[in-house]
């Protein structure tokens, strides 16, 4: 079987983080080989700037930096983890990757689309998800639901978390713009249910496109 590469992405606290994992799980018990992993981080150098992007000690980034920050952090998890495990075959299941960067550094911050795709390209080496999956919240229960977590783990809220309702609101309508510009691989779930259910409805996508893989 061909590498299969997966994403989840969404707003603050929507749960992806959470389905990612519960994806992993179960591929693995159905005896698959899967790489779990996560951006900005992933490696040690991209963890590292994670630190730094992710810090309430630099609440005045500049855009610029951020998105080159973003970047550079791909760069090196493609090259060191995704690379390597779709060319060995296994299924990498990713909390987060490129189109949150089209979302949060282009659709909410602004800086022009086609230089980042240009970008990213050259960081990912043109490498890209088969399936994405967007979970979807209102942006007033997300923050709710990462606040409690944050609590939960004794974590303060980072860089964008204490960002405005309006900008998560605004990183909202990017994810469904975007799911709309690529509707075969964007697909949009509802995670303002039970995880159980919404774990589902993922995991009969993904038997659906983990058996075609088999067949290529």
């Amino acid at each position: 079987m061909q590498g299969i590469f997966i994403t989840f992405e969404g707003i603050e606290g929507c749960g992806k983080t959470s389905q990612a994992h519960l994806l992993s799980q179960h591929l693995e018990k159905q005896g698959y080989k899967i790489v779990m992993t996560r951006e900005p981080g992933g490696t040690p150098i991209s963890e590292a700037i994670r630190e730094v992007l992710l810090s309430t000690d630099f609440m005045k980034m500049h855009p610029h930096t951020e998105v080159l920050l973003y970047l550079a952090s791909r760069a090196q998890h493609i090259t060191e983890v995704i690379t390597p495990a779709l060319q060995d075959g296994k299924i990498v299941i990713s909390d987060r990757f490129d189109d949150s960067t089209f979302v949060y550094q282009c659709y909410v911050r602004g800086i022009d689309l086609k230089t980042v795709e240009a970008m990213n390209h050259f960081a990912t080496g043109g490498v890209s998800p088969h399936t994405t999956f967007v979970l979807d919240v209102d942006p007033v229960e997300g923050l709710q639901r990462a606040k409690s977590r944050n609590q939960r783990h004794a974590r303060k809220e980072d860089r964008l978390e204490r960002e405005a309702i309006e900008f998560h609101q605004r990183v909202r309508e990017g994810y469904l713009k975007r799911a709309r510009e690529y509707p075969k691989r964007i697909y949009v779930i509802k995670s303002d249910r039970d995880k159980e259910a919404v774990h589902g409805e993922i995991r009969e996508i993904v038997e659906g496109i983990v058996e075609k893989g088999k067949n290529v």
